[in-house]
């Protein structure tokens, strides 16, 4: 569960825009905004590098941080929500924003999902497949879990496990509408085998060479090869076709 411990400092932001915004970034600072189920959003300011050393530990985004803006008494217990990174330097924070959240108050919060065993499928064959890596869950700010973790050790090839079938940490619900697939043991491909052409053999290239070189005529039913005369036909008694013998 995340300890409170995390504080990160911000000062009251007045002037808003793209103009001010600039000019904090050019300061090396960036613009956020506070937003709260029970009071108006606080426009801030605060030091992109100690929020990143703020979400440094295993909790990352969904690590509860105490903020203390400057010249405000209270100290205001908060998650950040969403945040913006400069598209050419992707280490640049140039917005954040943040939700301010209380103990006794439920929060939706996302928790990345775990596959824990080898199930009995993949060792006959089958595929592991992850469907879903994060779920969203409900549940107080002191009973965020750092993961949801599946137990896949029994599934065998082609059954999974779904949403309602999880056992959720205490505290921790999920809502959903449908009942969808978290892991899946797939049944493998099955390789299609082609069979090889059968190319011809040197013998019958050559011979098919040499009867083109030589204008040999064609086998019945075949068409002459390019170029060759067509063969004499003899007619009856030895004959040419619609010719006498030859006189003396």
């Amino acid at each position: 569960m995340p300890e409170i411990s995390t504080t990160i400092h911000a000062k009251r932001r007045e002037a808003q825009g793209k103009g001010p915004a600039h000019r904090l970034r050019a300061q090396g600072l960036a613009p956020a905004v506070v937003y709260s189920r029970h009071g108006q959003p606080l426009a801030i300011t605060v030091d992109p590098k100690e929020l990143r050393a703020a979400l440094s530990g295993e909790a990352r985004f969904n690590t509860l941080l105490t903020l203390k803006v400057e010249g405000d008494g209270a100290e205001r217990l908060v998650m950040l929500k969403d945040h913006q990174r400069d598209p050419i330097k992707s280490d640049r924070l140039i917005h954040a924003d943040f939700l301010e959240v209380r103990m006794e108050e439920k929060i939706r919060v996302e928790i990345p999902v775990v596959l824990k065993g080898k199930p009995i499928g993949v060792t006959e064959g089958g595929i592991l497949q992850q469907s879903r890596r994060f779920l969203e869950v409900h549940c107080f700010p002191n009973k965020i879990p750092k993961e949801i973790e599946v137990d896949v050790s029994n599934l065998k090839i082609a059954q999974s496990i779904h949403v309602s079938e999880l056992k959720m940490p205490e505290g921790v619900e999920v809502k959903f509408q449908s009942n969808y697939t978290i892991a899946v043991v797939a049944v493998p491909e099955k390789e299609e085998v082609v069979a090889p052409v059968a190319a011809p053999t040197a013998e019958g290239a050559a011979a098919a060479a040499a009867g083109s070189a030589t204008g040999a005529a064609p086998a019945p039913g075949q068409a002459p090869a390019q170029g060759a005369a067509p063969a004499a036909t003899a007619g009856k008694g030895g004959e040419g076709k619609g010719g006498g013998k030859e006189k003396k």
